[in-house]
């Protein structure tokens, strides 16, 4: 009798290893997490993912002229008016301060002393016009031989003197004029039209001098655009007319880095400048500009106001989910795009 016959006839006395069987409910719980792992498995393989890199930033502008800036005094002197508060929409060429003089008869006496500049201007020149005539006769009595050389170079000489004159007292007029110009500036308005944000000096009690800081001026931005700061390792990715999407600080959103096409409440943006230096922190600046071609435009001024908070992720490569899980516990830097790969390196 061979052993495997034996061995089946010891184990027919075992008659309780027959009567256990697997409960459903483990089979069933083994076929679901079977499938669970299956399921997860290939959704790491092939669900796509988009990768970003971004960061926070503001609102701001590329015109200069649009960005915040300051109303600065022209002339020193006290505050004798003012004519907007905080918060004060302003027109180009609305009046915001008047400044006076600590001397209530400054402007008066500049006046008086531009009058003295002209009058001696037209008393030199007169006295050129009278020296010039001098002057051919005595050339025309040289020529005639009716008088000496000597006289003749005294003719020229005092024209010479003249002209100086004239000169010295149009160097004067001018100084004058400028004096009473500057100071005649003495009605701050605005560059532009736009709100006040700050008024930053005091009543008639505040003296100021020229230059000094008076408030605050936000112009109305003509163009939008978005300022964020990026980490270091992910800047070498970037390149204009990259797509990036952007949520505003206050906007109702829902935003799903990975899946772009899903996400509720972000609108959509171009890279178009990324700095060549680093900031202070490392980081570097990118300039988002709107899209276009998005589905929705942004919001209006008024919700998404100059100098707001924003949060954008700028699109990259799309990989599977299982290779960006790997990269981000490694924290390895994005996927390059196929463009930038060059003579077989690897990222």
């Amino acid at each position: 009798m061979s052993a495997a016959v034996r061995n089946k006839e010891d184990m027919a006395h075992f008659t309780a290893l027959d009567e256990i069987k697997t409960p459903r409910v483990m089979r069933t719980v083994y076929v679901i997490v079977l499938a669970g792992i299956v399921a997860l498995v290939c959704f790491l393989i092939f669900v796509p993912w988009v990768q970003t890199t971004g960061g926070p930033g503001k609102v701001t502008t590329l015109d200069p002229e649009e960005r915040q800036q300051e109303i600065t005094a022209l002339v020193s002197g006290r505050i004798e008016e003012w004519f907007v508060r905080d918060g004060s929409a302003v027109l180009k060429g609305d009046p915001i301060a008047r400044i006076s003089d600590i001397d209530p008869r400054l402007i008066e006496r500049l006046q008086i002393e531009r009058q003295q500049a002209q009058i001696q201007l037209q008393s030199a020149q007169n006295a050129l016009a009278t020296a010039q005539i001098d002057e051919r006769r005595m050339a025309e009595l040289f020529a005639a031989g009716l008088t000496a050389r000597r006289d003749y170079e005294q003719a020229q000489i005092r024209v010479e003197e003249m002209r100086g004159r004239v000169a010295g007292a149009q160097a004067n007029l001018t100084r004058s004029e400028t004096a009473l110009s500057r100071q005649s500036e003495q009605l701050v308005v605005a560059p532009r039209d736009g709100f006040i944000q700050s008024v930053n000096s005091g009543d008639s009690a505040t003296l100021v001098s020229a230059g000094d800081v008076l408030a605050s001026f936000v112009p109305e931005t003509s163009e939008r655009v978005i300022e964020i700061f990026v980490d270091g390792r992910d800047v070498g990715l970037l390149q204009v007319g990259e797509k990036a999407r952007i949520q505003f600080e206050g906007w109702p959103a829902v935003q799903f880095s990975g899946w772009p096409s899903v996400a509720v409440g972000t609108f959509g943006g171009v890279v178009i400048s990324v700095d060549q230096s680093a900031q202070a922190d490392g980081r570097f600046r990118v300039l988002i500009a709107e899209d276009a071609r998005a589905d929705l435009p942004w919001p209006e001024e008024r919700y998404a106001r100059y100098g707001a908070s924003v949060r954008a992720w700028i699109l990259l490569e799309t990989v599977p989910v299982g290779y960006e899980i790997w990269r981000q516990l490694n924290n390895f830097p994005p996927e390059l795009p196929p463009a930038t790969n060059t003579g077989g390196q690897g990222v």
